[in-house]
């Protein structure tokens, strides 16, 4: 509930903030001043490219989009340096909490520094202009204030992190509590003497000819609410590893896993291709047996999906833990 209002508000917000930015663009235009309208069209148009804007902002091309308005942004405060650095000072204020809202760490550091440094160099070096020595204390203080709330939103995020039950990307429940569910799951197996099965999914990233980049690290939201929407109320899902997922199946047979793994397959594969993207799924599936605790379930759940890959991807693979029966695979929807 908490986080379903968090993202109503910032959608409130987002939507607000970018009219506000379109009718300032507008009276700047109007007033004659086009950097500045440009400038503040560069930062409405960072609003409407952003998740908080719209869900589906994560998908291509709105990353790239938003990036280029970045880009765009950065321009032309750069360009203000030659026409006068007080002509764009105020946009400076802005810049740091903007860049690390924005790109990597280490990039956004660099190109508020870089930025930032050329914008006192240019005061400094302006004649005529008595406020230069008042507009560099002002940045200075501000680009303080900026450090310092990024740390402390850095510190409450690291702080909370082992409280959180959902992985904030996806939104599937976080890796750490996935052997403690599972380890009460099969102990609620053996006590009403139910089937338990899970499913482990992952990318086939080993097909791809480059390594996971931006465009499939921004699909993980939709997988996310992929899962969420075409398992029962009472499965639960985790992101086990970084392009991986695990769901956990109660009362569920493993041929019947298999069956519903497939399903869930070919629907991610797609997902994938909806959203333009030239990766396969593969899935593996193992029933509970007798002996078996968390950890040993979710190492035979990983090495049917692992053979799965090895063997091409794009299918799903039942674990057998006997040598005179081999795992069965079920390539490219077999199952029915």
């Amino acid at each position: 509930m908490a986080q379903a209002a968090d993202k109503f508000l910032l959608n409130r917000l987002s939507r607000a903030s970018f009219a506000g930015f379109l009718v300032i663009a507008t009276l700047m235009a109007l007033l004659g001043e086009p950097l500045n309208a440009a400038c503040a069209a560069a930062v409405a148009g960072l609003i409407v490219s952003g998740r908080s804007f719209h869900p589906g902002r994560t998908a291509r091309p709105w990353p790239l989009i938003q990036k280029l308005f970045f880009a765009v942004f950065i321009f032309l405060i750069t360009v203000s340096f030659w026409t006068g650095p007080w002509v764009l000072s105020h946009w400076l204020y802005g810049l740091v909490l903007i860049s690390f809202a924005l790109i990597p760490r280490a990039a956004a550091a660099l190109t508020a520094t870089a930025v930032l440094v050329l914008g006192i160099t240019a005061a400094t070096l302006a004649e005529g202009v008595t406020e230069r020595h008042q507009m560099i204390s002002a940045l200075i203080l501000t680009v303080f204030l900026s450090t310092v709330i990024i740390f402390l939103h850095e510190y409450k995020a690291r702080q909370l992190a082992p409280l959180r039950r959902t992985d904030k990307l996806t939104q599937a429940a976080s890796r750490e509590y996935l052997s403690a569910d599972l380890h009460r799951e099969i102990l609620r197996s053996e006590r009403e003497g139910i089937d338990l099965s899970i499913i482990m999914i992952g990318l086939d990233t080993h097909t791809s000819d480059s390594p996971p980049d931006a465009d499939i690290r921004s699909i993980l939201p939709a997988v996310g609410r992929y899962l969420h929407s075409h398992i029962r109320d009472f499965d639960t899902y985790y992101r086990s590893a970084d392009l991986q997922f695990l769901v956990i199946l109660p009362g569920k047979a493993t041929q019947t896993a298999a069956t519903r793994a497939e399903r869930i397959r070919k629907g991610l594969v797609a997902l994938l291709n909806t959203h333009e993207i030239n990766l396969t799924v593969s899935a593996g599936v193992v029933g509970l047996n007798i002996g078996d605790d968390a950890k040993s379930l979710q190492h035979s759940a990983a090495h049917a999906l692992r053979r799965a890959q090895q063997q091409g991807g794009n299918q799903t693979q039942v674990y057998s833990n006997s040598a005179s029966a081999p795992a069965q695979s079920y390539a490219q929807g077999a199952l029915s």
